[in-house]
This record gives structure tokens, C-alpha cells and sequence, in this order.
């Protein structure tokens, strides 16, 4: 990666990506706030300022917008996380200036009409009612829950219907006055571009904004409470399931040793999980893992969908491969898998603009520097066997584990059968 970073005086930053092989940009605007910063009664408002700002500017209506790029060929699109809210698009590269110009319009002057916003709560509404409805989305929720009791970190990035409802037009305008500002905003280039030219384009549209850039959020070590097991009854066909083991924050040289034990347990089929569980068995359709990582927190999360009639042995199998990754050192060849599969997905994942965009903007506002993709394979080569049995005797105990369950009927039993089985990690 050919990655350049400065910084305007207003103190957001700039950085780009340049890949002279290609003939489009992927450009995004990155701000430092997300569904941990909020206070309870404005639970899901990133989410819902997220949706306003592709509704129209002072002077451009949601459509002008979606024309002027879509019009163009290109591909404009948003997210909020825990932590960040990214606006991004993609577009060839001639018309790169006029969708930033387009991007900067839709970070500095959101209309935040009163009509907008009731239309658009109207539509996060039927949002909150989709997830609900799909029962793989819905255990995961649950789980957070569980993880980060009565915490940011613990509650729907969406919201729910009792926040979404209270939020009103005062407390969008206050929230963004508040939070998008210059020192928690990163502007990210990929693809054919000019760091200077790229610098001069953010400071001529951007460069008048002021405020600090220090986002504050509620801690989340081990003073944060942790329930173990919550099972709901639904009328669905498969049972849902979901373990979570709370583990350490982005910042911990643990991550790559943590991130090849995933991939073992179940990010790809080869891993444990999948031959066992559904290879072997034939217990599931869908059985994976995967690690979220936070500034002072994150999670090994496992998830999986499984024949209700056989769902105890599901969990059973599940946690007993879990519990290997304690007891047992990794052979040398399922560790080079693990290696292999984790260098390949990171290249092949970096041949793209939009790729490269993501990657530099979750490691400038993760970490405050680009770490590069060779500084993340060398750490990854280095892992050993040792490596992967420590961090799993350090991590992999019951205290840390929560287990939600979406099932058929729900009841007790199924929560005492949970909590046995997590007995089993010791």
C-alpha cells in the first residue's frame, strides 16, 4: 500500500491510498462516533443521522444526490459502528471532485428537515421490525446484551422503538454540532489520486469547520457486568444460538494469535467447527466464529443455527472444541491453514479501492496510524502453537462466556442445559 497521511489545520485528516493500476476512487468521510457514545435516551441517534444526511443538503435534495452519483456511474453508501460512522462512494476516477464536493456537502450542511425526520423514523422503525423478524440478527443483539450489561456497548446500534421514537429534531442538531467535529473526522482517498491535490480538495471544502477531537465513552473493562445465559421462546423452524466470550481491546499484541484461533475454530470450512458440527454431524447448516475488537474490549463470537431436536448436542460439540483450544497444541499444519487463510483473505481483500479505503480508515481512527499489511502478516507469521494454547487458557474460561438462544418454545430447560455445557470451559 502506497499510503500518504497529513493533516489540515483544522486538524482532520487526510490520507490516500494511491493505486495507479486503476481508473476509479473510493473516497470516505470517517467520523469518530458511533453507537458507544450515545446515552441511553438517544440510543440509535448515529444510526438515524446516518440515514439524514443522504436526505438532502441545503442545497441538494435527496435526489439531486443519489442522481449526481449514481448518474455518474458511481456507488455512495453509509454505516454506523460501535465506534465510527463512515460516508463513502466509489466512482470513476474523472468524477471524483464533484462526488467529494457531494461528500462534504452532506457532512457540513444536512437539512435535518422536520419532515425528513419523521419519514426516516418512520423507516428505522421498520428496520428495528426486520431485524426482529430475522432470528440469526436478533440472537446476536441478544448476546451483546448479555456481554456488556447495561452498557453503550450492549444495546442495538439501531436503537429501539422506545429511542428512536423520543429523538427529536433538537437533539440531532445538538448531537452532530457535537460530535462531527474536524479532530474526530479522518477524509480517506483509494485508487488514482494525488495526496496533494487530494490535501488542498479537503482543505478548500472542510478546512473553515473548528472543534476538538476527543470522543468520550463509558469504559468497558471488567467493572462492566456479564449475564451467562438468556434463551427466548419464538415460533421459528431451526434454533438460533450465539456464544460470546469477552475478550481484550484492539490495542493488545494478543489480536493475531486470538485471530488464527478463530479462524481454526470456524471462520472458513476447514475449521473445527464446520467439519464437526455440520461436516461429521450434520447438526447445522451455518456454524462460524469470528473476533470484534474494540478500544478497551471485543469479543470471540460463535454463532449458529442447528436442529432444534439436537441442539443440546450441538452446543455440546461447539464447546468442546472451544475447550481443545485450552488442553491441546495445535498442529504445524493446521496453524500454517490458519496462516495461509489470513494472509490470502487480507491480500486478495486489498486489491480494490474500497478495500484499501476501509483499511485506512479503521486503522487512522483505531489506531491513529496506518499499520501496514506486512507489519500485520509479520505479527501473524510469528504466532506459534504456544501462542494460540495460552491465549486460549488466558481467555476461554466460563466467567467470560454468555450463550443467547432463539427457539422453538423456549423455557427453563434450555437454559439450564446452556448453562451445563458452559460449565464445561471451567
Amino acid at each position: 500500500m502506497n499510503v500518504k497521511v497529513s493533516s489540515i489545520p483544522n486538524g482532520i485528516r487526510v490520507a490516500t491510498a494511491a493505486m495507479d493500476s486503476v481508473e476509479s476512487v473510493a473516497m470516505g468521510v470517517w467520523v469518530a462516533v458511533g453507537g458507544r457514545h450515545e446515552p441511553a435516551r438517544l440510543a440509535g441517534i448515529s444510526h438515524f443521522i446516518e440515514h439524514l444526511l443522504f436526505k438532502g443538503t441545503r442545497t441538494r435534495s435527496a435526489r439531486d444526490i443519489s442522481r449526481a452519483i449514481e448518474g455518474r456511474g458511481g456507488y455512495f453508501n453509509a454505516f454506523t459502528q460501535e465506534e465510527s460512522t463512515c460516508y463513502y462512494a466509489r466512482v470513476a476516477a474523472e468524477h471524483r471532485w464533484p462526488v467529494f464536493d457531494i461528500l462534504a456537502d452532506m457532512y457540513l450542511n444536512p437539512r435535518f428537515a422536520a419532515d425528513d425526520i419523521n419519514r426516516e423514523r418512520g423507516v428505522i422503525m421498520e428496520e428495528i421490525s426486520m431485524y426482529k423478524d430475522q432470528p440469526h440478527h436478533l440472537v446476536q443483539e441478544l448476546l451483546g446484551e448479555l456481554l456488556w450489561w447495561k452498557h453503550p456497548l450492549g444495546r442495538a446500534l439501531i436503537g429501539t422503538e422506545k429511542t428512536v421514537r423520543g429523538i427529536s429534531r433538537a437533539d440531532i442538531l445538538g448531537y452532530k454540532r457535537d460530535r462531527y467535529l474536524p479532530g474526530s473526522t479522518v477524509v480517506i482517498f483509494a485508487g488514482k489520486v494525488d495526496h496533494d491535490q487530494c490535501v488542498e480538495k479537503v482543505q478548500r471544502l472542510l478546512g473553515r469547520t473548528s472543534g476538538a477531537g476527543s470522543q468520550a465513552f463509558a469504559p468497558a473493562g471488567r467493572q462492566v457486568g456479564q449475564k451467562d445465559v438468556y434463551v427466548l421462546g419464538k415460533d421459528i423452524e431451526q434454533t438460533h444460538l450465539a456464544i460470546g466470550v469477552r475478550v481484550f481491546g484492539r490495542y493488545d499484541r494478543r489480536r493475531y494469535a486470538l485471530k488464527l484461533l478463530s479462524i481454526m475454530l470456524g471462520e472458513n470450512m476447514s475449521s473445527r467447527l464446520f467439519q464437526v458440527v455440520r461436516e461429521k454431524h450434520g447438526l447445522a447448516y451455518s456454524v462460524h466464529s469470528s473476533m470484534h475488537l474494540y478500544a478497551d474490549t471485543g469479543v470471540l463470537d460463535i454463532a449458529a443455527g442447528v436442529d432444534t431436536k439436537r441442539m443440546s448436542k450441538a452446543v455440546e460439540l461447539i464447546l468442546r472444541e472451544v475447550a481443545l483450544l485450552k488442553e491441546k497444541l495445535v498442529g504445524a499444519q493446521e496453524l500454517r491453514r490458519a496462516k495461509d487463510y489470513a494472509i490470502g483473505q487480507l491480500r486478495i481483500g486489498l486489491e480494490n479501492t474500497g478495500s484499501q479505503m476501509m483499511w485506512v480508515g479503521e486503522n487512522l481512527l483505531g489506531y491513529g496510524k496506518v499499520i501496514s499489511p506486512d507489519e500485520v502478516v509479520r505479527r501473524l507469521e510469528a504466532v506459534d502453537a504456544g501462542d494460540i494454547r495460552e491465549v486460549a487458557r488466558q481467555v476461554l474460561h466460563r466467567r467470560n462466556t454468555s450463550a443467547a438462544m432463539i427457539t422453538p418454545g423456549g423455557g427453563k430447560a434450555h437454559a439450564v442445559m446452556l448453562r451445563e455445557h458452559l460449565g464445561d470451559l471451567g
